[in-house]
């Protein structure tokens, strides 16, 4: 428009008479004028724009601050408020658990300490039938003294009650043992009434977790017991270069995905027993509560074949238990 303006001005300059020339030069500055205002204007606005721009990024910048800040204050709070819950449901649940053991104890049920995350555990692999492939042996130690000294209250609890029933058969050993030594004095001679004698009396010292043979092994296959829906039938390796047949009653709290390859924890000294026509050569170990059944789980360095053992009850464990123990 100003070149317009211009182009008709000059036209109007050559074309007119030459008193209008002022007028023109007039018109030139003021315009330049007027462009040069609008250009320091522009700036100005520019540089507010950009002012209010960063006066607005550090105002968010605070924002987020006191967010962050007050989000922290508030955690604080919730989570002091959830370890004191916890704290309360632990104690909680250690009263049921003892209550529990008493009750268990009162009704003749044999309590037997077993490997868990509060007992004394070593861990040694095993003489007789090494892991040639897996890694050396390791040991393991978990625990307090005071979980030891419950396991011994418990056992103690237990023996007492065992020697009261001790008591009331005790006439009927007797009788047995003066028979047996009248028998293999006359038979077999003096030396072997002594072997006898020794066996009637079932002197094998208290029943303790150091007679159990507890091994680490491992759950090669499983498959439920054709003629029992409850049951399963595990073949497990535990280092014997043969798999041994154990049969239990797990599928109400295992799938069988669960099952397969799992790491456990077996007694290997049990009598072998057939469980619906199936010989069982072991028993997996777990946990029960009153709600939920629980594998023992073994630590995680060990190996196929390791023996566990409670370092409070040292000694060897039998070649076999008898069924009534």
């Amino acid at each position: 428009m100003v070149v317009t303006v211009i182009g008709q001005s000059l036209q109007h300059l050559f074309c007119g008479p030459i008193k209008h020339l002022p007028a023109l030069f007039s018109f030139l500055h003021s315009t330049t004028q007027q462009r040069m205002a609008t250009s320091a204007q522009f700036e100005r606005l520019k540089a507010r724009s950009e002012q209010t721009d960063k006066i607005l990024a550090d105002l968010q910048t605070q924002i987020d601050i006191i967010k962050k800040n007050a989000v922290k204050q508030a955690g604080l709070g919730e989570e002091e408020r959830l370890i004191k819950e916890n704290e309360q449901l632990r104690k909680e649940i250690e009263s049921i658990r003892r209550d529990l053991i008493v009750s268990e104890i009162q009704n003749g049920v044999r309590q037997v300490p077993v490997p868990t995350k509060g007992s004394v555990l070593a861990i040694t692999t095993s003489a007789a039938s090494p892991a040639p492939a897996l890694p050396t042996s390791t040991s393991l130690v978990n625990g307090t003294s005071e979980t030891a000294k419950k396991s011994k209250e418990i056992t103690e609890v237990s023996e007492k009650k065992s020697k009261q029933g001790d008591q009331q058969s005790a006439g009927g050993k007797r009788l047995k043992l003066d028979k047996a030594e009248k028998e293999t004095k006359t038979d077999k001679g003096e030396g072997k009434s002594k072997k006898a004698v020794a066996v009637a009396s079932g002197d094998e010292g208290p029943m303790n977790v150091s007679r159990l043979d507890l091994r680490v092994g491992k759950i090669v296959a499983v498959d439920k017991h054709p003629e029992a829906d409850t049951l399963y039938v595990e073949q497990v390796d535990l280092g014997e270069g043969r798999n041994r047949t154990v049969v239990s009653g797990l599928v109400k709290h295992f799938p069988v995905n669960a099952m397969k390859d799992r790491i456990a924890v077996f007694m290997c000294n049990l009598k072998p027993s057939k469980i619906r026509g199936i010989l069982s050569e072991a028993m997996i170990m777990c946990a029960v509560g009153p709600e939920k059944t629980e594998i023992l789980v073994p630590p995680t360095d060990s190996v196929i074949g390791d023996k566990i053992i409670v370092e409070d009850y040292p000694g060897t464990p039998d070649e076999q238990l008898r069924s009534e123990e």
